[in-house]
């Protein structure tokens, strides 16, 4: 695919509309174990669907790729190749810290039923409204994954909110 050759960087990332990222994650890898995700990996928020094409698309990723959006990415700690668990690492102002915590583990995907690495929010640990929420990953180029975050609806299929990306060869 042409187009994931030419996507190196969480920058190239974010410059492709919500349609490309679908379509890259569609053609993404699943690794053989979860272990390549172990420590802090770099995160960016690529795009929230809602507003794609619209004037505060572009407003939304400059102010996700800049110095004071408080989401850095995500820690993984996994012990097990096929499972582990992990949270999200966010800067405030006056506080540093790990938030939200998930479940890793293959599964398969809630918007094209094939395999992706799942993380999972429903714990106790997270406030209700966080507990709904489901991210997906699979790895475009080597160390550069991405994925939707979706929200898991009572009814119906899974609502996409955003599409994100981590880079396991860079930390924050």
């Amino acid at each position: 695919m042409a187009l994931q050759k030419s996507v190196l960087t969480l920058d190239d990332l974010a410059r492709l509309s919500a349609e490309e990222l679908g379509g890259l994650y569609q053609a993404g890898d699943v690794p053989a174990n979860l272990a390549v995700l172990n420590g802090a990996t770099r995160g960016r928020m690529l795009a929230v669907t809602a507003l794609d094409g619209s004037p505060l698309a572009g407003l939304v990723r400059t102010i996700a790729a800049s110095r004071f959006f408080p989401w850095e990415g995500k820690s993984f700690d996994t012990r097990a190749r096929k499972s582990g668990h992990g949270d999200n690492r966010l800067r405030l102002p006056f506080y540093r810290g790990h938030w939200f915590g998930f479940r890793t583990r293959f599964g398969r995907s809630l918007l094209d039923g094939a395999e992706c690495i799942m993380l999972d929010y429903d714990s106790v640990a997270n406030p209700r409204p966080v507990r709904r929420i489901r991210d997906e990953l699979r790895e475009v180029v080597p160390g550069l994954y991405m994925g939707p975050a979706m929200w898991r609806r009572r009814k119906g299929g899974p609502l996409l909110l955003l599409w994100f990306a981590l880079d396991t060869r860079q930390s924050r």
